[in-house]
């Protein structure tokens, strides 16, 4: 790692991608945070990347390439279309940038390998970006369920209303699909509610006509010890945004789990025997809490708890399974993925 960036107070990011979730979600955050800055903006069209600069003050905007180019620049978040994160991870790692990635990272347990590959070689850190996991809530949950006994099952579903067919979601050239879109969420979190990785995947998928990607996914997987996780992911349906763990001597469950926003007070509901127990979390921007570790991680010398670019390996590799029991209609075992 650059001694120089371990040295900076603030990380000097350089954004890719002029995405909604840029706009709204990312850019503000790193605005917001003591340990990052908005150094350059680069999009695909330079009137678009001169507006999103003017709107968040950033003197420096142009293309995906001027971004990367920029001597300045500390570190690169990359909000393209999953289709296009491996090149631009490559080509950042090459001139030695540090790479924040939207999730999910890519459509290919291969490409997230080649993405891995290309950030050690050039020796900077390549994060996904899963924000939801930096939120408080899910401590809380981890901390509730140690007094729970051991635990079942974990349970999950988030699902949106119908939106256009038009949308990069539903472009399967872009890595359009539910299961980059949304599942790896239910993915991780049973992940990390666990804390261990599972050993088998069941997944189908309600598959587009039309278009041909993911619409609807359902998803099994078995850990050791008979621990399993379930959970449904969908769009033009409902929108749920929940997980729940049964545990031995009751429930716990979370019912804005994946995208909460900053104002929001998550509510945890206990259950045990007779009695239910309802927990406020307070209001907290896990996007700010996404952009400080990792600003915080590129300062100093040992993983803070996560080592990125192996916890993207894992994800990768449960994601990829899916794919093959979705296509061959059977149930895979995550260490038979290479």
């Amino acid at each position: 790692m650059d001694q120089l960036v371990k040295s900076r107070k603030k990380i000097r990011f350089g954004i890719i991608g002029c995405s909604n979730i840029a706009e709204t979600s990312v850019i503000p955050a790193i605005k917001e945070s003591k340990f990052a800055e908005v150094e350059f903006i680069g999009s695909r069209n330079q009137k678009k990347a001169g507006l999103f600069a003017k709107k968040f003050g950033c003197k420096k905007f142009g293309d995906y390439q001027d971004v990367i180019n920029d001597k300045n620049i500390d570190a690169v978040y990359i909000s393209t279309p999953v289709s296009l994160h491996e090149k631009w991870t490559i080509k950042s790692a090459k001139n030695k940038k540090n790479i924040l990635c939207e999730k999910s990272i890519s459509d290919s347990f291969q490409s997230s390998k080649r993405m891995i590959n290309a950030a050690k070689k050039n020796k900077v850190r390549l994060m996904e970006g899963l924000m939801f996991r930096f939120h408080p809530s899910h401590k809380k949950i981890l901390e509730l369920n140690k007094k729970m006994g051991s635990t079942f099952t974990f349970y999950g579903r988030y699902g949106f209303p119908a939106i256009s067919k038009n949308n990069i979601r539903y472009s399967k050239k872009l890595g359009g699909g539910i299961l980059n879109d949304a599942a790896c969420y239910p993915i991780y979190a049973s992940r990390m509610i666990f804390g261990k990785e599972p050993k088998k995947i069941n997944c189908t998928f309600i598959t587009d006509k039309k278009t041909g990607i993911d619409e609807k996914v359902t998803i099994s997987l078995l850990f050791d010890k008979n621990q399993t996780a379930q959970f449904s992911c969908g769009y033009n349906l409902e929108y749920q945004n929940i997980y729940s763990i049964w545990n031995e001597k009751g429930s716990i469950s979370l019912e804005r789990a994946y995208n909460i926003p900053p104002k929001m007070k998550p509510i945890i509901t206990v259950k045990k025997q007779m009695t239910t127990e309802k927990i406020s979390v307070k209001p907290t921007n896990h996007f700010i809490l996404m952009i400080d570790h990792f600003s915080k991680q590129l300062q100093s010398t040992n993983n803070l708890g996560i080592n990125f670019e192996e916890d993207i390996l894992k994800q990768a590799k449960i994601l990829e399974a899916a794919r093959i029991s979705a296509k061959n209609k059977n149930t895979v075992e995550i260490k038979d993925i290479k």
